[in-house]
């Protein structure tokens, strides 16, 4: 395949101001270009997927190593050893991949770094690209106190990033910036500085100079660390305190019945919403001050409690957990403060907020009639079918399920894994018993053998940039402690599901340069898997008759189907 010829963005130009308008995830490129961003790791993954496929295709232009990392943790292991040697680097990914790499996340924390870094977490409110559980990634920033900032649209994307840079630089510490899927996915004007296209590029000639005292963390110097680290956040505290990415939409007046403190994009459902409500009372404008909270952690606590002095009672509008709402109780609490604090009690802690929710919310506070003509109050009776998600005309996938479904024996339990092949867990396929996370379809399905005997065949299911990303650990486990699941692995050549990014199996790296290809047939067999079969599923006649020999096996099974994407193979075809 030959480097995909897409245009670049629209901010890859020369030097000079320039105002475009961007997708979040572009915003938040360009942000790291003018930060003078050296080093960028990502494992692709909605709704952050897209900041990698803008890096890989402008990356070498910029003098910016980019890659696709074999998964989470090792994308941040690699944006460490750069900035330990100097470098400026930039991690995204999906909020499941924080799970992924939180080992690395939390001693990082502690030795704090040398050149600037910034992670990049996207956040999917109500599951929208991301199905296994609605995870807010704002619970890391307590656990680990690593600064957080929290964009609302694309300029903010743009300069947020530049600022984690900036507080990175100056307290060596790594910043995350969480978006949402309606942040990342979200098109605005952006105002930005074009950045020179550089000749060369500082990796390759960083020098790590060594820090024994700094990186190596073991008792008893990790506390001190620690020590060291919760003094940044105090000092770190104090600058956001007067920081302007924390405003009041409104001057505070003397008695103030009602105050919003919002995050995110909850501030623009927010600001809407007071607009419609204000519009509905003959643009009877309602006076409510809105203070915006733009770093999560750590909270501007004198600002917040500034803010609710005097102030009857306060609105919380926070997606998902009610982490600022428990830290404003807390605040109120200490400075005596006698305010009703309303968040989750009104809210929903599930799914997305959305200007119809918070109409109604802040009309019920104040009491207010909203009038029956505004279309987002009206009821339809007429609902929309659902429709979910299914594979793509053409899709190898479609010639491999039926096969299993056809020879899986009566009371085989089926795992599905994470990527195109999920989709197997709905209709009409309806195949899969359990369904977690990146990897676990082998893991879990070798508990279920070891447990059930020969009462339960297992049959474990996942694609090819799985199986690189955390697949091989559980195939070792099975094999160690002599399990004997029959694992098929879906190779279509490609990460398909976020945006056909590249994976270890292609041949090529984040940038579509010539890589070497790992093997999954070798790599099975290296991992001491006996019966491996690799497979065309476009002859069902051939997959079904291997099925049937491996199912009846006493130890690990594996079956590699080999069939390129339906799209991929078109746009191929093309070139």
């Amino acid at each position: 395949m030959e480097k995909n010829n897409l245009k670049k963005p629209a901010f890859a130009k020369s030097f000079g101001e320039a105002r475009e308008v961007l997708l979040g995830n572009e915003a938040i490129v360009q942000g790291a270009l003018e930060a003078g961003v050296d080093f960028v790791t990502m494992y692709p993954g909605c709704p952050s997927a897209e900041i990698g496929d803008e890096f890989g295709r402008i990356a070498k232009d910029y003098g910016v190593h980019y890659e696709i990392s074999t998964n989470e943790k090792v994308a941040l292991e690699a944006a460490v050893g750069a900035s330990f040697s100097g470098l400026k680097s930039l991690v995204a990914m999906k909020n499941f991949g924080l799970n992924v790499c939180s080992e690395v996340l939390l001693p990082l924390l502690y030795t704090g770094t040398k050149g600037a870094m910034v992670i990049v977490v996207g956040d999917d409110p109500n599951c929208w690209s991301s199905a296994q559980t609605e995870e807010n990634s704002r619970a890391f920033s307590l656990m680990a106190h690593i600064p957080t900032l929290e964009p609302a649209d694309a300029q903010e994307c743009r300069d947020f990033v530049r600022l984690g840079f900036e507080i990175s630089e100056k307290y060596k510490v790594p910043v995350m910036v969480r978006t949402t899927i309606r942040v990342a996915h979200q098109r605005g004007p952006v105002e930005f500085n074009e950045v020179i296209k550089l000749s060369s590029s500082k990796v390759g000639g960083a020098n790590f100079v060594k820090n024994v005292h700094q990186y190596v963390t073991l008792p008893p110097r990790v506390l001190e660390m620690k020590k060291e680290l919760l003094e940044k956040i105090e000092k770190i505290r104090k600058d956001f305190e007067v920081s302007k990415i924390n405003p009041t939409s409104l001057k505070l007046r003397g008695a103030n019945k009602l105050g919003i403190i919002t995050s995110g994009v909850s501030y623009l459902h927010t600001m809407e919403a007071l607009r419609n409500l204000s519009a509905s009372r003959q643009g009877e404008d309602l006076q409510i001050p809105v203070l915006k909270i733009g770093s999560f952690y750590p909270l501007p606590k004198k600002k917040i409690a500034k803010f609710i002095t005097g102030i009857k009672q306060v609105l919380v509008v926070e997606e998902l957990d009610p982490y600022i709402e428990r830290e404003l109780k807390i605040i109120a609490k200490d400075e005596n403060l006698k305010v009703q604090v309303i968040g989750k009690d009104m809210l929903p802690q599930i799914g997305e907020l959305n200007v119809e929710i918070l109409e109604n919310a802040i009309a019920k506070i104040l009491k207010i009639k909203i009038k029956k003509n505004n279309l987002l109050t009206t009821n339809y009776s007429l609902q929309a079918p659902r429709r979910t998600s299914r594979l793509c005309d053409g899709c190898p996938y479609w010639y491999a399920f039926p096969t299993i479904k056809k020879v899986a024996p009566e009371g085989t339990i089926i795992g599905g894994d994470i990527g195109c092949n999920m989709i197997g867990g709905l209709s009409p396929h309806n195949m899969y018993d359990y369904m977690f996370c990146m990897g676990s379809s082998i893991g879990i399905g070798h508990g279920v053998s070891k447990a059930t005997g020969k009462n339960n065949k297992a049959i474990t299911i996942m694609g090819d940039g799985t199986f690189f990303h955390s697949g091989m650990a559980g195939l070792i486990n099975a094999v160690y402690n002599k399990s004997n699941p029959l694992m098929i692995i879906l190779d279509n050549r490609i990460t398909a599901m976020t945006g056909h990014q590249q994976n270890p199996g292609m041949g090529q790296n984040g940038m579509w340069q010539s890589a070497p290809e790992m093997n999954i047939e070798e790599i099975v067999k290296a991992l001491g898997v006996k019966n491996v079969k690799t497979l065309d599923q476009g002859n069902p006649g051939e997959l079904e008759n291997v099925m049937k020999d491996f199912l009846i096996k006493d130890d690990v099974s594996v079956i590699i189907c080999k069939r390129i994407c339906a799209i991929l193979d078109r746009r191929q075809k093309k070139q």
